[in-house]
């Protein structure tokens, strides 16, 4: 079969993902999203799990979302239950910027518990944009079990999947205030303190929340 232009050049990026310069792969990958070819999702979704450098990651999670998703969904679904936390953590990823709520049933209690932190912060932000209308106070409940886990920007990242979920994560952070462990009373109690204001800011949320836990309060005081 003769070759056109077209397939020669789509040929050449697809090559060119697994190039050891990192500007060559970024091209390519753009090049891929640019002339969208279901041929190459598997590739995409490969090089996804192994591509060390994070802009070059964003722009295959680009390239993949530029592709039908009845040929990248299951794929990434797939992904999902890799042995490697990066191939898990780009195809909760991609399928949070795809949106597709089919993709939901992989966004299960493993991922969202899983002991990568990088992964389980893919899983909260997917579960929040593919969970069913009705279902979110269910995954509030699912995600409790993190509070006070993890650095800073874990904890960040938990408390904005819970803010994002709105009034049904109401009821789970105000049990979750009464936690034995101070540090996830405190989280319980920052994450809580943003739900009416999301923007007023994480950092001084914990910090005031961490000196309520430290004289025995637990933020119900004076409401």
């Amino acid at each position: 079969m003769t070759m056109t232009r077209q397939d020669t050049d789509a040929l050449r990026a697809f090559e060119s993902l697994a190039d050891p310069r990192a500007s060559v792969r970024l091209r390519a990958a753009l090049a891929v999203g640019t002339a969208p070819d279901p041929r190459f999702v598997e590739r995409l979704v490969e090089r996804s799990a192994v591509e060390p450098e994070f802009f070059v990651r964003d722009m295959l999670t680009w390239a993949l979302t530029r592709h039908p998703v009845a040929a990248t969904l299951p794929p990434l679904v797939r992904e999902v239950g890799s042995r490697l936390p990066q191939a898990r953590s780009q195809a909760l990823h991609t399928l949070s910027k795809i949106g597709d709520r089919r993709a939901w049933p992989a966004v299960n209690g493993a991922v969202l518990s899983d002991a990568d932190d990088e992964v389980a912060r893919s899983a909260w932000r997917a579960a929040v944009v593919l969970v069913p209308e009705g279902e979110e106070q269910a995954l509030a409940r699912a995600l409790a079990p993190q509070l006070g886990r993890g650095d800073r920007e874990t904890q960040l990242s938990l408390s904005r999947a819970l803010v994002a979920l709105g009034e049904p994560a109401g009821a789970v952070l105000e049990a979750a205030t009464t936690a034995p462990a101070p540090h996830v009373r405190a989280h319980a109690l920052a994450t809580r303190r943003l739900l009416p204001d999301p923007d007023s800011g994480f950092e001084a949320a914990i910090e005031e929340a961490k000196r309520v836990v430290a004289l025995g309060g637990s933020g119900h005081e004076g409401r």
